[in-house]
């Protein structure tokens, strides 16, 4: 009888454990390429805390992001394309635009549920109103920039100048970018060592490697990869202080850390970049991917994916299954106990991650440029529209080197209609608005 009893007890424990909303820790980097990681192949940067990670983890090697800043945002905080989404003007330097009230962010929807939330980073959905800052997004707290570090002369010619945030509050002008990571990581790892009775999502968006490349002095020249490299090893050292602080608080065990890019690496620069010290080799690699950034190739839109989830995703697991920051959202908040989100483009990834099944809940995958849908994915089959029909066979193809199109027109024709049947219900909702 004693036995039994424990057995139940230890069951209930069990039970009691797996039901527990865990900590949520989103690393989200700012183009970086599919190729920059050792784990993703890279010959030269070192990366040992992103590969630990994926070491102890689950590594994706099909996750699709967006090919620029804005929309790859919009999908992880909205769980929605952003042709679906109006944010009723732009969000950069003296843009009045910002995500609607009445689409819940991610950190909404988790606050909602009993969640500490905190971000620090780059921002980049609106800042002209208080509202639209992280702070009104479901953010406890926010340190950071609200667009991007290049809004500012040479390279865009602004006379709004960037500031750094602490909430609403602006704090430095202008900013010693050398520092951000090292500064980002702090507040981070405060957040991380703070009081442990409420579950917590915390949101690092890095501002690099985004053009034009900082890092503090003790990481420059370290790099076999050059300047880039360097910045993308002080990276890897900021992942490796916020696990360390999840490992010291005792927290790793309920924590689901999640590491992903928005967008693959800026190549081909335009002239406006080509001052003020940057170098057309300060970007990165899509690896073994055709295209770069503001391309709807493969190598503007895929991106390294990798993570933990101690106890629940079987470690050094690898998938080349289909998924997208879409769906991050409905992920994570269905993973604190949560509702699925409605009226979103995302599905549950869990069963995927944990093992209990081999196939993505996604199957599909529009792609776009802007709100623009350019493409679309079912299976391993992608059409591609902008100047002609583009097919590929991503599975045998990755690098999409052979349009298959004249080969398969029946499948053109399939995919073809989707995208169609896609855009029809954009345009439908937009006339409902």
């Amino acid at each position: 009888m004693h036995k039994h009893v424990l057995l139940l007890i230890g069951l209930l424990l069990l039970l009691t454990s797996a039901s527990a909303a865990p900590n949520i820790v989103l690393l989200f980097a700012y183009d970086l390429g599919y190729g920059d990681l050792g784990s993703y192949g890279n010959p030269t940067i070192l990366t040992p805390n992103i590969d630990r990670l994926a070491s102890e983890g689950l590594r994706m090697t099909s996750f699709y992001s967006a090919p620029s800043c804005v929309p790859a945002r919009t999908q992880l905080m909205l769980g929605r394309y952003p042709s679906r989404v109006d944010l009723g003007g732009s969000t950069s330097a003296g843009g009045d635009g910002g995500i609607p009230s009445q689409i819940p962010t991610l950190a909404q929807s988790l606050k909602a549920f009993g969640y500490r939330t905190a971000m620090a980073g780059k921002w980049h959905l609106g800042y002209a109103k208080d509202e639209f800052l992280p702070v009104g997004k479901g953010f406890d707290e926010w340190f950071g920039l609200p667009y991007s570090n290049d809004m500012m002369p040479p390279w865009v010619q602004t006379d709004v100048p960037v500031w750094l945030y602490r909430n609403l509050e602006k704090i430095e002008h202008p900013v010693d970018q050398d520092q951000l990571t090292v500064r980002y990581t702090a507040k981070v790892v405060d957040f991380i060592q703070r009081d442990a009775s409420q579950p917590f999502f915390v949101y690092l968006a890095y501002n690099m490697p985004h053009l034009p490349l900082h890092t503090s002095g003790r990481f420059r020249g370290l790099s076999r990869g050059g300047f880039y490299g360097d910045v993308i090893e002080a990276m890897d050292w900021s992942v490796g202080e916020v696990l360390r602080a999840l490992d010291e608080t005792g927290k790793s065990k309920d924590t689901i850390v999640v590491f992903t890019s928005d967008n693959g690496p800026w190549l081909n620069l335009p002239a406006r970049m080509l001052s003020g010290g940057v170098l057309p080799w300060h970007a990165g690699s899509p690896g073994p991917l055709r295209g770069a950034k503001h391309t709807t190739y493969e190598g503007g839109v895929r991106v390294p994916f990798i993570v933990r989830w101690p106890g629940l995703i079987p470690a050094g697991s690898v998938t080349a299954e289909m998924a997208a920051t879409l769906d991050l959202h409905t992920t994570l908040v269905m993973a604190s106990g949560a509702s699925s989100p409605a009226g979103g483009d995302g599905y549950d990834l869990r069963d995927l991650w944990t093992g209990q099944t081999n196939r993505s809940a996604r199957r599909e995958f529009i792609y776009h440029r802007g709100k623009s849908a350019q493409g679309i994915r079912v299976g391993p089959w992608k059409l591609r529209t902008v100047e002609e029909n583009e097919l590929f066979q991503l599975d045998i193809d990755p690098s999409e080197r052979y349009n298959m199109a004249a080969e398969h027109p029946e499948i053109v024709e399939e995919l073809r209609r989707r995208l169609d049947d896609f855009g029809a219900k954009v345009a439908s909702e937009r006339s409902e608005r």
